[in-house]
This record gives C-alpha cells, structure tokens and sequence, in this order.
C-alpha cells in the first residue's frame, strides 16, 4: 500500500512532465518556433537588403547617364561614334578601344580583328569572325 502512494503522484509527474516537454506547447515546440523565427527574421533581413539595392539601383537608372551607358555597353554591346571594339578568340565580352581588354592583357594582340569602326551611336556593333591561323 506504501508503494501505491508514490506510484500515483510519479505517474501524474510523469504525465505532466510528458505534456511540458512533447505536447503542442511543449518545449520541444518552443524551440522549433524559436528557430523558426530565428530563419524567418534573417530571410526578412536578406529581402531587405535586396530591395534596398535594387531601389538604388532603379533611382541609377533613372538619373545617372553614366551607369545606364555602362549597361548598355556591358549588356548590349553598344558602342559610341568614334570607337573601335577588338573581339579575342577566347576571350570573354567585348570591350571598347581605349579600355584594356582581358585578352589583351595575356598576349592575344596579334589575333585581334576590328568588329565595327565609326558605328553610330546607340547602335550594336556587328560582330566580327575571330581571326583563324592556318598553318599550324
């Protein structure tokens, strides 16, 4: 009989104790939710980052020449009036004459070829064939 009044009182512990640890508003759920939260708030702060940037990025575009002028030559391939863009085989974009180019830089000069010439402004260059050494 003695050992029927400490069973019950551990058996309510332990169910109590069950419920505070695995049930709906138990520990283990807390801390789910904690980290949970933990995520959700570093996403938000990564959104919020992005967004800042492209808002700077939409006032550039709309009131700095400078940097839609570098887009439309880095994405577009356009080129001004008076220059001259050298296309390397192997090499990567285009750039404009008078910019050091990544292919000129290891050596490639001799292979270079003229791709347009005096094109008018805002206007894409057209593409030139890269120069092919027979010979070999």
């Amino acid at each position: 009989m003695q050992k029927r009044f400490f069973l019950v009182p551990a058996a309510v512990i332990l169910f109590i104790l069950c419920f505070t640890v695995f049930g709906d508003r138990g520990l283990l759920r807390i801390n789910h939710l904690h980290r949970d939260l933990d995520e959700t708030q570093k996403h938000l702060n990564e959104l919020k980052e992005e967004n800042d940037k492209l808002k700077r990025e939409i006032a550039a575009l709309q009131s700095d020449r400078r940097y839609l002028e570098s887009i439309a030559r880095r994405d577009f391939g356009l080129v001004r009036s008076n220059e001259v863009i050298y296309q390397f085989p192997g090499g990567g974009k285009p750039a404009a004459a008078g910019t050091q180019a990544q292919g000129a830089t290891q050596g490639a000069a001799p292979a270079a070829a003229p791709v347009a010439q005096g094109a008018a402004a805002g206007k894409p260059a057209q593409p030139a064939q890269p120069a092919t050494h027979s010979g070999k």
